[in-house]
């Protein structure tokens, strides 16, 4: 299929994924075909990197909200450049950094600081006294880079 449109099929087939799922893709603007003059759905080539752009991101957790903030950056109707899939990829990577960082810190703490800041009631008054964590905001506080020593 050397046309630069694309059948819903063709691009579930390429994709690997199924034809209700890039109906969900395109509902959630993540991908945007058009009708042809008979009605039926086509889409762009370049379709095929962006659902597979989507299935990675999802693999290592990123939200869908996130993944389409990622793909505006993204040119409409034609094939990513190398110069728009960098572009892309330096907020991508800033955002994998901080996820690394997090899971990091989640790993390194698990067996002592989750939350508030400690698994154990008895560990809760040494850590995490009078529940100051609670003062720098909700969720887990020192795994969101709060510390200790900083809690007012």
């Amino acid at each position: 299929m050397a046309s630069r449109e694309i059948s819903i099929g063709y691009l579930a087939d390429r994709t690997g994924l199924a034809v209700s799922a890039i109906r969900y893709y395109e509902a959630q603007g993540l991908i945007e075909p058009w009708r042809n003059s008979g009605g039926q759905r086509r889409f762009h080539r370049a379709d095929i990197r962006r659902l597979s752009f989507i299935m990675i991101a999802q693999q290592i957790g990123f939200s869908l909200p996130e993944i389409r903030g990622f793909l505006k950056a993204l040119p409409g109707g034609r094939t990513p450049t190398p110069q728009d899939w960098a572009q892309i990829s330096e907020g991508f990577r800033e955002h994998l950094d901080q996820r690394i960082e997090t899971l990091q810190k989640l790993r390194n703490n698990l067996d002592g600081c989750i939350g508030c800041g400690c698994l154990s009631l008895p560990n809760c008054a040494l850590y995490n006294p009078k529940d100051l964590a609670a003062q720098k905001g909700k969720g887990p506080r020192y795994l969101l880079g709060d510390s200790p020593e900083t809690a007012d």
